[in-house]
């Protein structure tokens, strides 16, 4: 049986989030910079969505299944914590309302394809313009230059063209991506500290800056060991399954019953492996005496160890070799993970109150700030839920918004 926790609150006796004051505005669709400005909004910023009239971010009507509102379960697992105002930023009158909220912002984030802000005239040169503190974030599939900068970008491009896909997978095997958009989230994580970073250089200095992430950049940068190898030896790295490529063993196991995972990544570790499977002519195999020769000769070594977990079942090999200080562990779905003592006990499943939905399941906090916890103060924005409330804010009463609604700021 599921297990939720309900989404933490605010203490009003607490000390403010980090990010309390922050001013965002969030100009961006589906993953990356909506994940990324979500983050920012749980730390306590202030972060407004400008989604276009109609639809809005396209992640509200993605996925294959129905809610019982117009928004997908996956929007409203990236856009918690924000409120949405809808803005045609195609219209004269639509940019106008964005240029005196931007007057105001300490950051924005927006990914359109490059150039098309700068066609708005919503580029960073005519904000910063406006607002020389301002931290302008575009992030895209490819970056803003290069010979690639034009292309449309998405997670699985990004994993394609940056070598993600070439070393996922088994030898031999068909295209394989990482199950997990690795590229959008990492580039999510990326633009984080790199907007922070620059936000806490403008409070110093009053001058912001531009910040161009990518998840071409993003996903190579997790390259690290596979490029080093291949940096270090000139042989191009192979998809190797569940294994890796620095220690052996470390990888899926077979069991009587199924798989688990372990690694033996030193020698002390082979050393107490190969007594606990009751092995000792592993341990004076010429072929296995090293971390490199147990490398060069590890699917003969996979081979000899699997003939030993044949003889009982995963569950007690993780518990034997836990017992002996060797890391293992069973491999679980999503929802055992989810649902798992471990997984309830770090609250990775929360619900919020939703006026449409009821109670949403959401993703808990992935890192947990013990002096300021982060919290959950707005359900994920109904569209145009806040436009009125925002643009009172900045001084644009009812006659204007009826002026600026007839001019087409907020669609036709």
């Amino acid at each position: 049986m599921t297990t939720t926790t309900q989404a933490p609150r605010p203490d009003p006796a607490a000390r403010p989030l980090p990010l309390a004051g922050v001013r965002v505005l969030d100009v961006s669709q589906v993953m990356a910079g909506p994940y990324a400005c979500m983050l920012l909004a749980d730390l306590g910023a202030d972060v407004v969505k400008i989604e276009p009239p109609g639809g809005g971010d396209q992640t509200r009507g993605a996925m294959g299944f129905k809610m019982k509102g117009p928004d997908s379960m996956g929007f409203l697992n990236m856009n918690r914590n924000k409120r949405s105002v809808t803005l045609d930023l195609k219209s004269e009158s639509g940019r106008e309302v964005l240029y005196r909220m931007a007057k105001e912002a300490d950051i924005l984030v927006e990914n359109y394809r490059p150039g098309v802000m700068k066609r708005l005239g919503i580029d960073y040169d005519t904000l910063a313009a406006l607002n020389p503190a301002l931290v302008y974030v575009s992030i895209s599939g490819f970056g803003q230059s290069g010979p690639w900068a034009g292309r449309p970008g998405f997670d699985l491009m990004a994993q394609a063209m940056s070598g993600v896909m070439s070393v996922t997978g088994y030898p031999g095997s068909a295209p394989v991506k990482a199950g997990v958009p690795v590229a959008d989230i990492g580039c999510a994580l990326f633009a984080t500290y790199a907007m922070l970073s620059a936000y806490i250089g403008a409070k110093a200095t009053g001058q912001g800056q531009y910040v161009d992430a990518s998840l071409f950049d993003s996903a190579l940068a997790f390259s690290v060991w596979d490029i080093s190898e291949y940096w270090g030896t000139g042989r191009e790295p192979e998809p190797l399954g569940t294994a890796n490529r620095m220690s052996a063993p470390y990888q899926a196991m077979k069991a009587a019953d199924g798989w688990f995972v372990m690694g033996a990544t030193n020698q002390k570790l082979w050393q107490t492996l190969c007594r606990v499977i009751e092995r000792p002519d592993l341990l004076a195999d010429a072929r296995f005496a090293t971390v490199p020769l147990r490398l060069a000769n590890r699917l003969v070594l996979v081979e000899e160890l699997e003939r030993s977990f044949a003889a009982d079942t995963s569950e007690r090999w993780i518990e034997r070799l836990l017992a002996e200080g060797i890391p293992a562990g069973p491999i679980l779905t999503y929802p055992q993970a989810f649902d798992s003592e471990h997984g309830r006990h770090r609250r990775m499943r929360m619900e919020i109150d939703h006026p449409i939905e009821g109670k949403v399941p959401n993703i808990g906090f992935a890192v947990k700030l013990q002096g300021t916890p982060q919290q959950v103060r707005r359900h994920p924005p109904l569209l145009g839920e806040h436009t009125q409330e925002v643009l009172a804010e900045y001084g644009i009463g009812d006659d204007e918004r009826q002026a600026l609604a007839a001019a087409g700021a907020f669609g036709r």
